[in-house]
């Protein structure tokens, strides 16, 4: 008991109401105006899609409102609304959020996640596209500054505010109010009255209970009749696109079962494709398969010209390599310097050489005192 105590006397401090206080009829009845004349923007707050107001807008309205403008008014200043929007703030009818601005590295993210579609377009959607892309260069200068103007609009997601009190501000305030609208009570009502009365189906009149019976028996010879078409459109389709060998194509009752209304699910009546040599869908197809072959013959050219680019590359390099090995060598073996004793050698040897070439005999010189020497030893 001395808790509960504390806690009443905590709330009346704080201005929060007790557990058996609920809004009043004149809450509702300005929740419910607020919530038709006052704009909301819509968002998601913890995984659930919300609508949100934000303050001052909301004090504005009601300051133009049959509150504050008729014979009693209960609003007078700004600070009466603010007072009175408290009160509904906490019975529950909104609550305060907080503002976070989406930063770029979340959205990335996001998109990261998603699925990319892959789509295959044909030539001629191609082309339109760069007809348009052509024609939206001339009005890409005007639209520009739109666009820039839209790229600084940054995404924003809520939060829980930690302090629930609602002030004059542009703070975001989520709604928890959310009236049940009139057609729902009266779906419902005729639910029950309905299933009541299918229960007392034996009580009913013996005309009303032939004429369900007679009813039930059209519905059931309706659905027959759908699935019999069905059947019968395929089984037409099949035997024409055998005897013609694929090249003609007969459909009855093309839209039955297509997600279409009722009455366009039996119109048109028929369908008739021509898919022969010479239609249009040959054509398109012999169309496909030539740019498809371009298409190859491009890649082939593109790739053998890289594979020339890399060859000549490799040959430079290899010349490079080799030049730079040539210079190293002269580099690390240099000239040396012929002395006295080798340039003598070198003039003997080639003087020798010179004689025989021109005698072609083998002969010595020798001086005349060797020559002598030899004789007296003799």
């Amino acid at each position: 008991m001395a808790d509960k105590r504390k806690t009443k006397k905590r709330k009346e401090e704080f201005g929060e109401p007790s557990e058996s206080e609920k809004p009043t009829s004149e809450e509702y009845a300005v929740a419910k105006w607020l919530k038709a004349n006052v704009p909301t923007k819509k968002t998601k707050f913890l995984n659930h899609h919300v609508e949100y107001f934000t303050g001052t807008r909301a004090v504005d309205a009601l300051l133009t409102s049959k509150w504050a403008t008729g014979k009693n008014p209960i609003f007078t200043t700004r600070h009466d609304i603010t007072d009175f929007l408290h009160l509904m703030l906490l019975h529950k009818l909104f609550h305060r959020a907080k503002k976070v601005p989406v930063t770029e590295q979340e959205l990335k993210g996001k998109s990261r996640k998603k699925d990319v579609e892959k789509t295959s377009k044909s030539g001629d959607e191609q082309d339109e596209k760069n007809q348009s892309a052509c024609e939206g260069k001339e009005t890409k200068d005007k639209d520009g500054k739109d666009k820039d103007k839209e790229k600084k609009k940054r995404k924003i997601r809520l939060e829980m505010h930690m302090e629930q009190v609602f002030l004059d501000t542009n703070d975001a305030y989520v709604w928890l109010y959310d009236p049940m609208p009139w057609y729902y009570w009266l779906c419902g009502a005729l639910l029950l009255v309905g299933t009541v009365g299918v229960c007392m189906f034996p009580l009913w009149p013996a005309t009303v209970r032939k004429g369900v019976y007679y009813l039930s028996i059209a519905a059931a010879g309706f659905l027959v009749l759908i699935i019999a078409l069905a059947v019968l459109r395929v089984v037409v389709f099949c035997t024409v696109w055998v005897a013609t060998l694929a090249r003609h194509h007969l459909w009855l009752l093309p839209n039955l079962t297509e997600d279409v209304g009722f009455f366009a699910s039996f119109w048109p009546l028929y369908k008739y494709e021509y898919r022969g040599p010479g239609s249009e869908s040959d054509k398109s197809s012999k169309s496909k398969k030539k740019r498809k072959k371009e298409k190859h013959s491009d890649d082939e050219e593109e790739k053998t010209a890289l594979m020339k680019e890399s060859e000549a590359k490799e040959v430079k390099e290899k010349k490079v390599v080799s030049e730079t090995a040539d210079t190293t060598d002269n580099k690390e073996e240099p000239p040396q310097p012929e002395t006295s004793e080798q340039t003598d050698k070198l003039s003997e040897s080639e003087s020798e050489n010179s004689q025989r070439s021109s005698t072609d005999r083998d002969f010595e010189m020798i001086d005349t005192a060797d020559v002598d020497e030899h004789a007296h030893t003799h």
